[in-house]
């Protein structure tokens, strides 16, 4: 049966059922969706499972069902995305406001960057004094 049906078929299963089938689903999601896919159903099976024991909190519930969204890969690698383009923003922002609007090109070569080079330039950016100095340090990367 098809995960998404899967899913369905746990909002109507008995209370002393549900955090098997559960348990159950957030495998198959592990081992058989993709990444974006994954989180969707995670976040679904939270959230009926939420409903069908309402007297519980979620943590209550991800406890239940042995997980926590905190540990899993899809949660570590949205994180680790957010981070990224929140560092992206600050570090195009704070170049801006030292030196005026950046070019969309140069906004390109910053956004491409892994994090761990991201967070360089954050330390970087804090000794130039001219965009000049930006696109050599850009050009070394």
């Amino acid at each position: 049966m098809p995960i998404w049906v899967a899913l369905m078929v746990l909002t109507t299963v008995e209370e002393n059922q549900a955090p098997e089938e559960a348990r159950y689903l957030l495998t198959r999601t592990c081992q058989e969706a993709t990444e974006p896919a994954s989180h969707a159903i995670i976040e679904m099976i939270l959230t009926i499972m939420v409903y069908k024991f309402e007297q519980l909190s979620r943590r209550d519930v991800e406890s239940m069902l042995g997980i926590t969204l905190k540990e899993t890969r899809v949660y570590r690698k949205i994180k680790e995305e957010g981070r990224e383009e929140a560092t992206i923003n600050l570090i195009i922002r704070q170049l801006t406001k030292r030196f005026g609007e950046l070019s969309g090109e140069m906004r390109s070569l910053i956004a491409a960057l892994p994090l761990p080079v991201l967070e360089d330039l954050s330390e970087a950016l804090l000794d130039f004094t001219s965009l000049a100095d930006l696109q050599a340090w850009l050009d070394r990367q």
